[in-house]
């Protein structure tokens, strides 16, 4: 699943591309990938103009110029493709949305996650329960210690909570764990307060280096785009269970957390 990174990553992209663009013009090939009948939802976006898109936790907020707004979650498989005719057939695609100039976004992958429709209020309702950015300025660390000082339960699962750190999932949560020399299934408040300061610098590097690297994601934004997914083979324990680790040579463990995989080095990050 898209994360911080990817949808960072998306978002500077698509900010250049796509400010200013008029739509003229959407395909829907899956219904339930929206929030209305298709051809509501397509009258409603035609001749209205992206002015900028905005992202938030694992969301991105496409800004149009009646106030409304286009809420994208790409969920599990999602992904995006922007430019004058995609690789794969159209019916491939679950949202098509046609630009003035030629160009056109693809929305792939759809499956589990959605392009809705909805007004700025509606928006801001929703991402109301999202938990603190990585990088707000007000998160502090001073203001990180405090989150953690009331919090329950093991580590990654607190990292994936959005209503706890918008934006973190399982690729993340266990590269910071990594970098931070912490078991991902380290109880909460067993953590202290150097712990808590290595997950804090260990977030803002690993999220950083893996947007600046074009996160995980396989599929190219635009025809040319040689920067997506760059980080996918610079994981140093996700989905690499049963590989050496690069630091010790100690045989990375693959587990399950809370229904969720989880990879760690037993002998960098110690026990739970």
């Amino acid at each position: 699943m898209p994360e911080w990174p990817e949808m960072e990553h998306y978002r500077t992209q698509l900010s250049s591309l796509l400010g200013g663009k008029r739509i003229t013009g959407v395909v829907v090939n899956r219904e339930g990938s929206i929030n209305e009948p298709p051809e509501a939802f397509a009258n409603a976006l035609a001749n209205r103009t992206i002015l900028f898109v905005e992202r938030r936790g694992k969301h991105l907020l496409f800004h149009l110029d009646d106030g409304n707004r286009l809420l994208l979650h790409l969920m599990l498989g999602g992904w995006l493709y922007y430019g004058t005719e995609a690789k794969k057939e159209d019916s491939r695609f679950q949202v098509i949305i046609r630009l003035f100039d030629g160009n056109s976004l693809y929305f792939g992958g759809l499956r589990l996650g959605y392009l809705h429709l909805v007004s700025a209020k509606s928006a801001l309702e929703q991402m109301k329960q999202l938990g603190p950015e990585p990088f707000d300025q007000r998160l502090t660390l001073e203001a990180f210690r405090k989150l953690f000082s009331g919090k329950r339960g093991r580590l990654k699962t607190a990292l994936t909570d959005q209503k706890f750190i918008a934006g973190i999932g399982n690729c993340y949560s266990d590269e910071i764990c990594f970098e931070a020399k912490l078991h991902p299934a380290r109880s909460v408040p067993d953590l202290d307060a150097a712990a808590i300061e290595r997950l804090y610098a260990a977030m803002r590097k690993v999220l950083i280096e893996a947007k600046e690297a074009g996160g995980y994601m396989e599929h190219p934004l635009t025809e040319n785009d040689n920067v997506t997914g760059g980080y996918n083979s610079r994981c140093l324990v996700y989905d690499r269970g049963g590989e050496p680790c690069i630091v010790c040579g100690h045989e990375i463990q693959h587990e399950t957390l809370s229904s969720r995989k989880m990879f760690y080095c037993p002998q960098c990050q110690g026990t739970a």
